[in-house]
């Protein structure tokens, strides 16, 4: 039988084509649910939904991932020891999972061989988990990112590493779905504009806790002497 997986799944330091001889041929990965609160009033019709109440942002559950693989004819008598390998490296562990088809980003969660929907007399193994609602940019703003992994569709590139304040620095950030709080690293004390507010900033890392990035257009305007660095890793659905 030829395969009919040509890509794979990079799971941790292992690629289940190049690695385990899989081929990846389908995938089941649902939207994560949202968390919402809801109350009761007595007197009124339905229910009081007070999520936005709670949280300034909707938060969400795990969404499960089932990815379903086939290995060649060739490799029935190997089956126990490929599955024994697989087990023993994936069981109980939390890895980024990338997909070769979506390589600009990262799923992490654990993993595990579903028994259930694995059929050894076809060649099929299937793995599937609990993955964190979010999928994450590949590379942080202070990484060096690959051309090759680069997507032009929906790829952002983000260079905030080691810029020269020197009186006043613009910094547009140009925000993901997850809502993130950046970590700003100074070489020496100044402060930040965001939305109107001004923050001071220490020498070294830190955080500003009311400084949350949102999707779309962020602007934070520096002011002081010195070299800053933000890192930013945007998180889409």
């Amino acid at each position: 039988m030829k395969r009919k997986g040509t890509l794979g799944v990079l799971i941790g330091d292992k690629h289940t084509l190049k690695d385990w001889n899989l081929g990846w041929v389908a995938i089941n990965l649902g939207f994560p649910e949202a968390k919402t609160y809801e109350q009761d009033v007595p007197g009124t019709d339905g229910t009081l939904d007070i999520t936005e109440a709670i949280t300034p942002d909707v938060k969400f559950k795990n969404r499960n991932i089932s990815l379903e693989f086939e290995t060649l004819d060739e490799d029935f008598c190997e089956w126990g020891i490929l599955i024994s390998d697989i087990a023993n490296y994936i069981a109980g562990r939390r890895f980024k999972i990338i997909l070769d088809t979506d390589p600009g980003f990262y799923y992490i969660g654990r993993l595990n061989i579903d028994v259930e929907k694995t059929e050894r007399a076809n060649g099929k193994l299937v793995i599937s988990g609990d993955v964190d609602p979010y999928k994450y940019e590949r590379y942080s703003s202070l990484d060096d990112w690959l051309f090759d992994d680069f997507n032009f569709e929906n790829g952002i590139i983000r260079e905030y590493k080691d810029l020269e304040v020197n009186g006043t620095y613009e910094l547009f950030i140009i925000g993901r779905r997850k809502r993130i709080i950046p970590v700003i690293e100074c070489s020496a004390p100044m402060s930040v504009v965001y939305k109107g507010v001004t923050y001071s900033l220490p020498k070294g890392k830190s955080k500003a806790f009311d400084i949350y990035l949102n999707d779309g257009e962020n602007v934070l305007t520096f002011k002081g002497k010195g070299i800053v660095s933000v890192e930013y890793r945007g998180g889409s659905l």
